[in-house]
Order: C-alpha cells, then structure tokens, then sequence
C-alpha cells in the first residue's frame, strides 16, 4: 500500500463587511470561530487593521489565532508581487500542516479584495489547494443602506467603476448607467469633480466614507470636499 498523502488544509476567504461587527453574516461567524488560524492583512506591522477590529469580540481565543500578514499597498508590481509570495508562503505553511485557515477581508472578498491577489498566487504554488469564500456585505451596499439610496430598481443599469479610470471611460459610465458607483476615489476626487460638474450630475452624487463604523462621514454637498485630503475606504454614488 502506498504511503497516505498529508492533508492539506480548507482555505477560506471570509468577508467580514464593511466595519460594524454585527453585519458578520453567521456563516463568517462560524468559520472564524472554528478554524485554528486567522490571516489578517495589515499594511505594515503598526497598522491597525480594520479586519481586525470587526472580528476581535468574536469569542476569547480569536486574538490568539490570528497571524497578521504584511500587505502594502504598492505602485510597484514587482514589489507588490513580492509580498503577496510572502503573504502565500505563510498560509501555506499552515495549510501543508492540515490546518484550516481564514483569511479576513473587509467589505466582500471578490469585490476589489486583497484575498483575491493572495488567493491567486496560492493557487499558482499549489493548485490543489481547496479554497472557499464566504461573502461579506460590501462596502458599496452598505453605503447605499446608510443613506437610503436605491443602487437599481425594476431595469434600471448599474455600474461599478475605480475612480482611477480615463475621463472617457468614466463620462461614458455616466451616461449610460442610471446609477454609478465610484470606488477608489481618494486621489482622483478633483478630476471626478470636475466631471460631474461639467455633466450637471453633482446635486446627483453622495460620497460616503467608512460607512458603519464610529469614523463614518455622508456627504451629499460634494463641493465642500474640493481640495481636502479625503480617506482610502471611501466611494461615490452617483444615482440619476
């Protein structure tokens, strides 16, 4: 008989929201407390991670499993690439023990997640790797949630765009979709401005940012933003 392969251990990837603990679904609640090990992705090793703040009440020993990995956030591929070999390297060392593992990621996993870059490089190293996702509520519907805004209704056209895209592309989003949300916003909010005025759509558009946690900020009257330093996890809906 030949010799019996090692197990190799479940990867999840849990969406754990968008900031306010309590909107973990209950399925990420089960798997968080019962895997032996938590991948948080932090940015340097002082970063406060807000992946971590959600899940850190969850039960008594959740600070005791997790493991933090390093996730910059780099213009330089090369580099960029480096760290997430890094961050696969770590998991897998778990995972080639038998060890389930959970990978934490704010908003939904597959939605602009880090869990996605990770999960790819995993699955370059080690295809056999079994991975599951656990979705999370995404920063997107809770921003629509917390002002009350219908993202689409009856055929009404959605689209989901970074705010780092062309002018062309973004005009052409504008005007085709009855509503558009903008991701990644914070470095590109003055030419997005600009756009909108030109297209008579500010009185149209609400910027959100950190949406359900203690931070969180609505602001329907963008123009007030103009030449302020505006925060990483914030987005744009425009709703025609």
């Amino acid at each position: 008989m030949g010799e019996k392969k090692p197990k190799i251990g479940r990867l999840y990837g849990v969406g754990v929201g968008p900031g306010d603990p309590e909107l973990l679904t209950l399925k990420a609640r089960r798997v968080l407390t019962e895997v032996p090990v938590i991948f948080v992705p932090v940015k340097s090793e002082e970063d406060r991670s807000i992946a971590e703040s959600i899940i850190t009440d969850l039960s008594p020993d959740v600070k005791s499993k997790i493991t933090r990995i390093i996730l910059p956030m780099l213009r330089d591929k090369k580099k960029l690439q480096e760290y997430r070999q890094q961050a696969a390297d770590i998991i897998w060392h778990h995972l080639s023990q038998g060890k389930d593992g959970a990978f934490v990621n704010i908003g939904d996993p597959l939605l602009y997640g880090t869990f996605i870059h990770v999960m790819k490089t995993l699955q370059m190293n080690h295809p056999e790797i079994e991975v599951e996702v656990i979705p999370g509520v995404s920063s997107i519907n809770a921003a629509a949630a917390r002002d009350v805004i219908p993202l689409a209704s009856d055929d009404d056209n959605i689209a989901v765009i970074s705010g780092n895209k062309k002018d062309e592309i973004i005009r052409n989003a504008l005007e085709n979709y009855d509503t558009v949300v903008f991701m990644k916003v914070n470095r590109v909010f003055g030419r997005l401005l600009g756009i909108l005025e030109e297209m008579n759509l500010k009185d149209k558009s609400i910027y959100i940012r950190r949406c359900t946690t203690q931070e969180e900020e609505i602001v329907r009257d963008i123009d007030l933003l103009k030449g302020e330093k505006l925060d990483y996890f914030s987005l744009l809906i425009v709703r025609k």
